[in-house]
């Protein structure tokens, strides 16, 4: 069976009015909450994985976030991205994060690592593991990790694609006992259909 092409599958599905698209949100209140809890600087480097079109930049670059890395697969995407919010304070990068490479030059630079509806692409084990040990080579110490995914009643596809479903504990031993689980909780997100899609959100310090 032949590989899916998954750059060319999302770059087909931001193709679409994002606004109708599963994960939108208007305002990406779950993920504000926390990284207010992450007492972040203006300059501090937070890595947006994934990114997609999201309203989280918007809101970020309200705030006075200066240092915003904005990475996707889709290109895309991120030509959406730019087109609204523009490049001032923003680094765009299309990576795929299970073949990291200019992700890797900024080993040990990141204060916050925001990952919301990513890793439960990643079924393979291989690809789990590239991504784990990805947050943990990027993030500083003492730097954060907010990481949001279908909880283990959530779906089991998105996009057409399987999905795996975590609980904080799970995620937590994936990423080692480098990092501190400080806070996690469920949330229902409704779709733009009306369908709800039930999340765990979690918010990990690095301790060393």
């Amino acid at each position: 069976m032949e590989k899916l092409d998954l750059k060319k599958h999302w770059d087909n599905t931001y193709l679409k009015d994002e606004k109708r698209l599963g994960w939108y949100e208007e305002v990406p209140t779950p993920s504000l909450q926390l990284i207010e809890k992450c007492n972040l600087k203006p300059s501090d480097c937070i890595v947006n994985v994934g990114v997609g079109t999201s309203t989280l930049v918007d809101e970020l670059l309200k705030k006075g976030y200066k240092n915003i890395v904005a990475t996707d697969i889709s290109s895309q995407a991120l030509q959406k991205l730019k087109k609204r919010v523009g490049q001032k304070h923003i680094t765009y990068l299309q990576e795929d994060l299970t073949q990291p490479n200019k992700l890797n030059s900024y080993t040990n630079k990141v204060s916050l690592w925001h990952d919301r509806a990513v890793v439960h692409f990643l079924t393979d084990k291989k690809d789990q593991q590239t991504y784990f040990e990805l947050v943990n080579k990027l993030v500083k110490p003492e730097g954060f990790v907010i990481i949001a995914t279908f909880n283990l009643e959530g779906a089991t596809k998105c996009s057409g694609l399987p999905v795996l479903r975590y609980n904080a504990e799970s995620i937590a031993k994936h990423l080692g006992n480098s990092f501190q689980l400080l806070e996690h909780f469920n949330y229902i997100y409704t779709m733009p259909s009306g369908d709800k899609r039930p999340y765990v959100y979690t918010l990990f310090k690095k301790i060393k």
